[in-house]
């Protein structure tokens, strides 16, 4: 007897382009029917220029991108990463689950102390790669590198632009315990932690069981196969680990042990050392360095990549290239994404949505205050991503209408970070989610299938945490 054949559904999700494009359209429509004092309706010329506004707005992390992508490709050319990550999984023979809560940990610490996002991209293709040799999905590397980073700025304890955009936004006068702020972002932090890698953890050991338990479709194993799994038909072995090789390797850790310290805000720990010793390359010292930095420390290590490894001169400009071309797409969905905030911004929708919210909640008790709040700022986030951003232009409101209630500042500002950044692990709009998974070879719908239920759990976990604060607090 004949098998039936299994009908395929037509219908796919659109792209990330398509996704950005018509949240962009949606929102201006929005504007117009809601046209007031408050909101001006966003016309043909904004809809049309937004996305080229964005990329503008989003120049510095779309080229530092590229060039994380130029570096990537000459690393590549020596063949070093595979044969480190062969040597690594060898190593591992049978225990490479360690390697999740291990990496987790380690991206969560850079999310809680300085807001590690955007940064993150440039590890996507050492750790989706790793994850997939070690027997995994490129689901995987994408999720531990989004969940790691994600639950950390999710429980920020002294990122700066999170707390400390919060702190400064907050009405004058009213005073925070920054000691209760660390706390809090610790106790939201890792219980957030916990929950994220068990879910990795438990999806991970799934498909290492049966790779046909997979959540990623055939094209999306086909793609990331091509990528990160790329083999030589007529030589199929294993690059082997030279001294050459060792060397690039320690120039690749090197050159991201370098990106970590330079982002990190060392004048908020009163560590000054870095002030006069670290300014000599790009004229500015560790602690100030942000994209167009990193773009030219990255550029440099690529060149010395190629130098150490004894690439010819025409081998280092095509590698570079090839690269940086690989991740042209990764930068548009980043560039694109910003063209929902110049909407946002240019009709005042933003500014309307949280006054007329913000004027909802008063009059309820702590508990349904903390959790409505917390509700707010999902919906917030959604439409403004930057946490920063978000600090700037909802504290003075709901910081302020916090302290007219007698409740807690410091919990307002952990309802608005763990919110945001529950949010910033899953909306479209953000640049670190779309480009992240762009560049993992994973459809956002298919990262919505896998993320629903951590973000469930991390959803109720925080408002019971933030719940039992306010009470204490």
């Amino acid at each position: 007897m004949a098998k039936k054949k299994v009908k395929e559904s037509r219908f796919k999700m659109p792209s990330a382009f398509s996704v950005l494009l018509l949240i962009i359209i949606v929102l201006s429509i929005v504007t117009n029917l809601i046209k007031s004092d408050a909101v001006t309706g966003a016309d043909l010329p904004l809809v049309v220029m937004s996305p080229i506004l964005g990329f503008v707005d989003a120049l510095d992390v779309a080229l530092f991108v590229m060039i994380i992508g130029g570096f990537l490709g000459v690393v590549t050319k020596t063949d070093a990463l595979q044969a480190g990550i062969s040597k690594v999984v060898e190593k591992l023979k049978g225990k490479e689950n360690i390697l999740i809560p291990v990496l987790m940990f380690i991206f969560s610490i850079g999310g809680t102390t300085y807001g590690m996002a955007e940064e993150t991209i440039a590890f996507y293709a050492l750790i989706v790669g790793t994850m997939m040799f070690a027997g995994f999905d490129s689901l995987t590397g994408a999720a531990v590198i989004l969940l790691g980073a994600g639950v950390g700025v999710l429980g920020s304890t002294v990122n700066p632009f999170a707390i400390g955009a919060a702190i400064d936004a907050l009405p004058e006068g009213i005073e925070v315990s920054q000691a209760a702020i660390i706390g809090l972002g610790a106790i939201l932090w890792i219980s957030s932690y916990l929950i994220a890698t068990f879910f990795v953890m438990k999806y991970a050991k799934k498909v290492k069981e049966k790779k046909s338990n997979t959540l990623l479709s055939k094209e999306e194993v086909k793609a990331s196969e091509a990528v990160y799994l790329k083999k030589d038909e007529e030589n199929a072995e294993v690059p082997k680990l030279t001294g050459r090789r060792q060397a690039v390797l320690w120039i690749f850790g090197f050159s991201f042990v370098v990106m970590i310290l330079s982002l990190l805000p060392w004048w908020s720990f009163g560590v000054e050392i870095f002030n006069k010793t670290t300014d000599w390359l790009v004229g500015i010292p560790f602690g100030d360095w942000y994209f167009q930095e990193l773009s030219a420390w990255f550029f440099l290590m690529a060149i010395l990549v190629g130098i150490v490894y004894g690439l010819k001169e025409k081998e280092i400009v095509d590698s570079f290239v090839a690269g940086a071309a690989d991740m042209m797409g990764v930068a548009l969905v980043i560039a694109v994404s910003r063209g929902i905030s110049v909407i946002m911004t240019e009709t005042g929708l933003g500014d309307y949505i949280l006054i007329n919210a913000a004027e909802a909640l008063r009059g309820v008790n702590s508990s349904l205050f903390t959790g409505l709040s917390y509700f707010l700022y999902l919906g917030l986030s959604f439409l403004i991503p930057s946490t920063s951003g978000l600090a700037g232009a909802s504290m003075p409101i709901m910081g302020g209408l916090t302290e007219a209630l007698q409740l807690s500042p410091e919990v307002m500002i952990m309802i608005f970070c763990s919110a945001c950044g529950v949010v910033n692990l899953v909306t479209p709009t953000s640049a670190v989610v779309m480009g992240g998974l762009a560049t993992s070879k994973v459809e956002f719908s298919t990262w919505l299938k896998f993320v629903w239920k951590v973000l469930l759990s991390l959803i109720v976990a925080n408002i019971v945490i933030l719940s039992i604060a306010m009470v204490i607090l």
